[in-house]
């Protein structure tokens, strides 16, 4: 098992600032290109379309904002890692350059609705992928599944299924991001996050003590919600996600919740455009940068 960096675990765990997710993979790449401005008749086959997201992606990592000032942590999809900045492997440019701690989005998707909750795919070849993560230094994984209502069976077999996964990273040495997203449209959403904060208790005490896993959420409709998991001597740190909330409101639902840091994906990237000159595409990242870090204090 490789051991933990020392320091990224020191700035994951204590840092000041958010995670970007900048992970949109295969099935969710279109829409992120569109709404940058891209549109579908720009490619045409799905090479070409990863070539454009990681230029995108490469301009925001390179943008000055994006620095390790406010930003402590960056979530790839696989094709992200195994691509390159400037010459340089895209997790080792993160920390070399930006002193930016890296992570991977491991999961495959989600299965088909059941019990009110999607579950992840199976990820054949997981631990294959680790190890080359491992290898382009790779700090620790994401993995997504989603909570549509408080269905009690349904997100205990949810949150069972990110620990059982979380236990394969962490036997690689790596840090897991146990990410069971509750709908922020749902009804019943503050029964749902009852139930879910009740069942990541339940496993992180069954936790090893030498391990810890960090839990990413939607912003809790409570304030204070997640106080117990943010407390708990197993817990790294709990991000929130933004889960479809504009920016603005994303922040201010983050604001009132002590503790949490954000790891938003689409209101980090809201108004961006590869039509903006330079100038602009900065202005909008430092813009974007300063009041999500402000949001996570």
């Amino acid at each position: 098992m490789n051991a933990i960096n020392p320091e990224q675990a020191k700035q994951m765990t204590e840092g000041k600032g958010f995670i970007a997710a900048l992970d949109q993979s295969g099935g969710s790449t279109p829409k992120a290109l569109g709404l940058y401005g891209v549109t579908e008749d720009q490619w045409s086959n799905e090479d070409e379309m990863f070539d454009l997201v990681h230029e995108m992606r490469t301009r925001i990592i390179k943008s000055p904002s994006f620095s390790s000032e406010h930003i402590i942590g960056a979530i790839l999809f696989e094709q992200t890692m195994d691509r390159e900045i400037d010459g340089i492997p895209t997790a080792q440019y993160l920390w070399e350059k930006k002193g930016i701690v890296p992570f991977l989005k491991t999961d495959k998707g989600l299965a088909e609705k059941a019990n009110g909750v999607q579950l992840m795919k199976p990820c054949p070849g997981l631990d294959e992928l680790l190890e080359r993560g491992v290898a382009k230094g790779i700090f620790g994984t994401k993995m997504r599944s989603f909570i549509a209502e408080a269905n009690e069976a349904g997100i205990k077999e949810n949150v069972d299924q990110q620990f059982e996964f979380a236990k394969q990273v962490l036997s690689h040495g790596l840090i897991p991001i146990v990410e069971p997203e509750v709908d922020i449209n749902a009804a019943d959403k503050a029964e749902a996050e009852a139930i879910l904060r009740d069942e990541l208790i339940k496993h992180l005490d069954a936790l090893p003590e030498d391990q810890q896993v960090m839990i990413k959420v939607s912003i809790p409709t409570e304030e204070g919600f997640y106080t117990p998991l943010i407390e708990h001597p197993k817990c790294m740190r709990v991000v929130a996600l933004s889960g479809g909330y504009p920016r603005e409101e994303a922040n201010e639902r983050l604001s009132r919740q002590p503790g949490m840091i954000a790891s938003f994906s689409r209101a980090l990237s809201e108004g961006l455009s590869a039509q903006q000159s330079d100038e602009e595409f900065d202005a909008t990242m430092a813009d974007s940068v300063k009041g999500i870090y402000e949001a996570s204090l």
